[in-house]
């Protein structure tokens, strides 16, 4: 069952997503070589529990972080150690938040340092690909709208839609229906409606998108070992005729541009 959530239910949303907003921010400035990946989720926790959240992730199926950060090949759900980040990579970080019962969660990805032209043009794409499912995202529209305006712009440009994961409903729970596929599949998927919250997340590999969980059972890779690239904004639809309004959008384009990942 989707849900639509009321004006009230809105307002707890918008919460929830502005502290993730905020880490985001904070911790796109701490991104350098010489960064362990641990350091970034004590920070990221510290953060969420002083804005009176807590963090949606850790204990989430068991997994042990605040943050997940994949690195180059690494798509999504990258465990964070003491692992240093070096010069050239790229690092995806995904961001969860409970607040009073309500979620949110966004995730960017980031260079470090300077990276090669095609690392920067997969993030630039991924991103493109991401703001295009979100104008996608209007009352009377459907998902596969959302869906065939993702591949459309990742495939066009050469790179390739991680098939394994999809975007979702969020609310109460981190994650709910509509299942929010990057690709399309046949059907067009459940009807948007004004008060629908949605998750869309573009996961996009410059080689063939097939990926595998490694031995932590989460840490999902390219098969082939292409850098892979992963953006994720939290949306509620709204009246017919309006843009959907973007909860994880405040301060999150400040930092994107900070870390050169292009518009």
């Amino acid at each position: 069952m989707i849900a639509i959530r009321s004006t009230k239910e809105l307002e707890l949303l918008r919460e929830a997503n502005r502290i993730v907003t905020t880490v985001l921010k904070r911790i796109a400035q701490m991104v350098r070589p010489g960064v362990a990946t641990a350091q970034l989720d004590e920070v990221t926790e510290e953060l969420i529990r002083e804005m009176g959240a807590i963090p949606a992730f850790k204990g989430y199926k068991n997994y042990p972080c605040s943050i997940c950060t994949s690195i180059d090949e690494q798509v999504v759900h990258g465990i964070p150690s003491d692992r240093k980040l070096v010069e050239g990579e790229i690092v995806s970080i995904d961001v969860g938040t409970n607040y009073r019962g309500y979620f949110g969660d966004a995730a960017v990805t980031l260079a470090v340092g300077e990276v090669s032209s095609e690392k920067g043009r997969l993030m630039q794409v991924t991103q493109r690909a991401l703001g295009l499912g979100i104008k996608a995202a209007t009352a009377g529209n459907h998902v596969s709208d959302i869906s065939s305006a993702v591949q459309t712009e990742v495939e066009r440009n050469g790179f390739s839609v991680v098939r394994q994961f999809v975007g979702h409903g969020i609310g109460t729970s981190p994650h709910e229906d509509p299942q929010v596929p990057n690709f399309t599949t046949g059907s067009s998927g459940a009807q948007l409606r004004p008060g629908m919250v949605i998750a869309i997340e573009p996961m996009v590999s410059a080689g063939d998108g097939d990926v595998e969980i490694l031995e932590d059972n989460w840490t999902a890779v390219t098969v082939d070992r292409q850098p892979a690239a992963h953006f994720e904004h939290t949306v509620a639809i709204r009246d017919e005729g309006r843009p959907p309004e973007i909860l994880t959008l405040i301060g999150g384009e400040e930092s994107v541009r900070e870390n050169r990942l292009g518009s």
